[in-house]
């Protein structure tokens, strides 16, 4: 895990001019992690760049950084195109089939957990529009690593989600050693856990777990 400005600044770099490997040793993130933070990160060598390693090195790799880039916006265009309007049903099947992957099947327990923010703005939509739920109806865990700035990611939930700081329960943080050094850098935020609480509706205690399992049921027979 590191800090959510390790992104910005990797980004920064990047806009510079410098390479991947330049980046990974200045701030210690993985090359594989600058790969999917940068990818639509436009790249002109620097000058400083080209020096170390190369003017052909240099120009092969902002060649292939920007086949990528192009490969990126072609497909986002196609999607778009392929996604069409986003109706009722199909968000309700989306956020059902996000439900069956990511979401708590234990009884009487409705959460889904989740590192990426837009899954977890992705369920909220879900839940209040399907289940009618609305803001005060959701509580949430952060789940975090030694080295990550607690106060940092709260505020960066609380402002993605829209939920207020009150509704965050006791932040987890995961001392376990022998975490692999490769995931270091990949989920700078945390996972979030997205518990709904009922606030006294009985529509949205236990029989929303049931729902939701019935729902589970008939599209998985």
């Amino acid at each position: 895990m590191t800090k959510p400005s390790t992104k910005n600044k990797a980004t920064e770099l990047r806009k510079r001019g410098y390479s991947y490997n330049y980046i990974a040793q200045k701030i210690n993130v993985s090359k594989s992690s600058l790969s999917s933070w940068l990818a639509d990160v436009p790249y002109t060598p620097n000058q400083e760049t080209i020096d170390r390693i190369g003017k052909a090195r240099a120009k092969s790799g902002q060649v292939k950084s920007q086949q990528k880039l192009n490969s990126i916006l072609k497909a986002r265009e196609v999607a778009k195109k392929d996604i069409g309007i986003l109706t009722r049903r199909d968000l309700f099947m989306l956020g059902l089939g996000l439900y069956i992957g990511e979401g708590s099947k234990a009884d009487n327990l409705v959460r889904i957990v989740n590192a990426n923010p837009k899954v977890i703005l992705l369920a909220i939509r879900w839940f209040k529009e399907v289940a009618r739920l609305s803001n005060e109806n959701f509580s949430i865990r952060i789940h975090l690593y030694p080295d990550n700035n607690i106060e940092e990611c709260l505020n960066f939930w609380s402002k993605v989600t829209g939920l207020l700081r009150k509704q965050f329960q006791k932040t987890q943080i995961d001392l376990r050693k022998n975490k692999k050094k490769t995931k270091k850098g990949k989920l700078p935020y945390g996972t979030a856990h997205l518990t709904v609480k009922s606030n006294g509706r009985k529509e949205l205690g236990v029989f929303l777990s049931r729902r939701v399992a019935a729902w589970i049921e008939e599209v998985t027979k």
